[in-house]
């Protein structure tokens, strides 16, 4: 792969992680003061603010972070596109943007999923932001699910619920393009 193709999307996804990132934090009402938010609002400030004044708000989270990682995916998509001389209408490109976007969130949260077991197992109560970060992320998740299926003899079988929908969500996205 040629190294300029790389840098570019290794970058582009970079950028497109924070965007979500900070979506979800929005979304799952995460401490705004933890160390990390703070560091993630920052880094996305700037770019947002041309998307602040048209207010897209879904309840109160605020959808501007998703559609500025959905223009910056798009645009690294075009970019890489136009470079390699291949062709894609851009009908096409919207879809596969909007289709790695959804991949990226549902990765996101597959890996907090996880990274929230393990730390339930190694470090329970920790006051480090990472951990509390990402445990604040997952345990609304936790929560809905286990709406449904309560733990069962103390084992909390929200996790392998939560792997198995995303899991189940991931295999039809190809279908989408």
């Amino acid at each position: 792969m040629d190294p300029v193709f790389l840098i570019i999307r290794t970058l582009g996804q970079l950028f497109v992680f924070i965007c979500l990132l900070r979506f979800l934090m929005q979304a799952m009402r995460v401490d705004y003061y933890n160390p990390i938010s703070q560091a993630v609002v920052k880094f996305t400030q700037i770019p947002l603010a041309p998307l602040q004044p048209l207010r897209l708000k879904l309840g109160r989270t605020d959808l501007s972070p998703l559609l500025l990682g959905y223009l910056i995916n798009l645009a690294v998509l075009f970019l890489l596109v136009s470079l390699s001389n291949a062709s894609a209408g851009l009908a096409t490109l919207l879809v596969l943007s909007l289709v790695g976007i959804l991949d990226m969130l549902l990765t996101i949260l597959f890996w907090a999923t996880i990274a929230s077991v393990v730390i339930s197992w190694v470090a329970p109560g920790s006051h480090h932001p990472g951990p509390q970060l990402i445990l604040q992320l997952t345990e609304p998740m936790f929560a809905l699910v286990r709406r449904v299926i309560p733990p069962i003899g103390g084992l909390d079988l929200s996790p392998i619920a939560i792997f198995l929908v995303i899991q189940i969500i991931q295999s039809q996205l190809p279908r989408m393009m």
